[in-house]
Parts: C-alpha cells; sequence; structure tokens
C-alpha cells in the first residue's frame, strides 16, 4: 500500500518564515471552503481522508493547503492505471520542496515559481511537466506603499467563486515516514489596477485550460504559460482591508472587509476603465 502522505505545518519556525511576506507575490491568500465544496467546485472528489484544515482567511508559507490534482489512480501496490485519471482535492505544504532536497527548509523560499523561467529552473522543471495542480482560494493580498505604511488590498471575484492559482507540485521523501507533498503558485506580470499595487500576480487558470493544466499525459503546456485572461480579471474586484492581515496571529473574516484608508471614501478599482481610459 502507498503510505498515505504527510503534510507538515511550519512548526515553532512558522512566525519567523513568514514575517516578512508581505513583501512576496503571492505571499498571503484566503482559503475558506471545505473540501467538500470545492470538489463541487472543480469536478473533483474529495481526497483529503479528514486531514484537510480548516477556513483560513489568512494563509501563509508552510501552512497545509489544498489543492486540485488530477492523476492515474493506483492499486494496492502502487501501480497506476494507465487508462483512466481521477481529479481530488488534495492536502500539501505551501511551498515547494523538490524529491531532491535534503530537508523541508527551503519550501518557505518557494512559494512562488516565475511563469517565464519555471520551464529552466531544476527545482521547478519536473513539476512542470508531471506534476501541476491548481490551488483555489477566496482571493489574495498584496500591499501598497502609500508614505510610510502599506495598506493591504485583497483581490477576489465578485460573484464569490474561487480562483484557480496555477500551481505546481512535488513529493518528499524522508529515510522514515510517509511522503510530504507541497506546491507552488505560479506568478506572472500584472495589469490594470493589480499592476498599481503589485508588479507580479499569481497565475489564474479560466476553467476552460483546466482540464489541458491538470492531464498528467500532456507535457508541453507552453502554451499556457500566459498572463491572466481579460476575462478572468474582469470578474475580479480589489478591496482595501484591514492592516490587521499584516500579522499572521490573525486570522477570520473580519479580514477579508473592505475598510477606509486614511477615512478617505474608497472606490474599488474598474478593470474596464483602467483598460480603456477616457
Amino acid at each position: 500500500m502507498v503510505p498515505h502522505p504527510q503534510v507538515i505545518p511550519g512548526g515553532g519556525s512558522h512566525v519567523s518564515v513568514v514575517r516578512d511576506t508581505i513583501g512576496l507575490m503571492c505571499g498571503r491568500y484566503a482559503s475558506t471552503k471545505d473540501p467538500a465544496t470545492l470538489a463541487a467546485e472543480f469536478d473533483a472528489v474529495d481526497g483529503t481522508e479528514g486531514e484537510a484544515p480548516g477556513a483560513d482567511y489568512n494563509v501563509a508559507p508552510t501552512d497545509p493547503v489544498l489543492a486540485v490534482v488530477q492523476r492515474h489512480p493506483r492499486d494496492a501496490d502502487g501501480t497506476p492505471d494507465p487508462k483512466t485519471t481521477v481529479r481530488s482535492i488534495r492536502v500539501m505544504r505551501w511551498g515547494l520542496v523538490p524529491g531532491w532536497s535534503k530537508d523541508l527548509s527551503g519550501g518557505a523560499k518557494m512559494i512562488n515559481a516565475r511563469y517565464e523561467s519555471v520551464a529552466t529552473k531544476p527545482a521547478f522543471k519536473k513539476s512542470l511537466a508531471t506534476k501541476r495542480c491548481l490551488v483555489p482560494a477566496d482571493g489574495w493580498f498584496e500591499w501598497l506603499r502609500e508614505g510610510k505604511a502599506k495598506q493591504p488590498y485583497f483581490m477576489t471575484r465578485r460573484d464569490g467563486l474561487s480562483i484557480a492559482m496555477a500551481g505546481l507540485w512535488a513529493v518528499w521523501r524522508a529515510s522514515d515516514g510517509p511522503p510530504v507533498l507541497s506546491c507552488t503558485v505560479l506568478t506572472t506580470e500584472s495589469v490594470g489596477p493589480l499592476a498599481h499595487i503589485h508588479d507580479r500576480m499569481p497565475m489564474l487558470v479560466p476553467p476552460d485550460h483546466w482540464a489541458r493544466w491538470l492531464d498528467p499525459d500532456t507535457a508541453d503546456v507552453t502554451d499556457l504559460l500566459v498572463r491572466t485572461p481579460d476575462p478572468v480579471l474582469d470578474a475580479l474586484e480589489v478591496r482595501p482591508v484591514s492592516s490587521k492581515v499584516n500579522s499572521v496571529k490573525n486570522d477570520g473574516p473580519e479580514l477579508l472587509e473592505e475598510v477606509q484608508p486614511g477615512g478617505d471614501e474608497v472606490a474599488l478599482f474598474d478593470l474596464d476603465e483602467v483598460r480603456n481610459p477616457g
């Protein structure tokens, strides 16, 4: 029997690892839907086997997260069935740890992979060919410097559906114990109002590309390594939120609520106006 993968959280070093992630892209996001809800949304089955993390409004590096994968099912001896695939929701550690790594410590530095170079980087190129995933999220956070302060913003869909961040995953095995699954989120150049906040954003995969991105038998997905399509961007809302999200110790739905920085009236960015000014 293939051992069940294990997710190892950040442990005592968690805060020190993620304390500077407000300067990264994408360094924080929200994931509040349970596996059953995500399974219905992504046409998958729940493969978390009761190990899924609860709702997390402030996901940070090394946290356990949910990811969508599509694999050939294996029998009791671990032999894959080449004739069929199963799409499932799995639990992974955020921060990719390649199989050749000596330990898990480097994963916290590999929460993102640039889409421009992912095919050539030793840590990512094998996963790009054989282990691609989708990382569902309610939305992600970015910080805009305003004077001496940094104002956090939350990017999310207006309709409440999940965004599907392009991801890669890997399996790391210690000398003893179960294997560890880990993942990274691909990033692209930001466009429109998103570029006003940060020059990078997650690579968002539209539903009509999910099947090819997840297909374990398709090694070349170069044509899918593109900036996020306009229809996906058009569905987004960019909202200022509380600086409470700056601390990984804070969690809860209030982190996603719109605020008014400096007491000024807040106007949400309109992607159409930025794309077609005047």
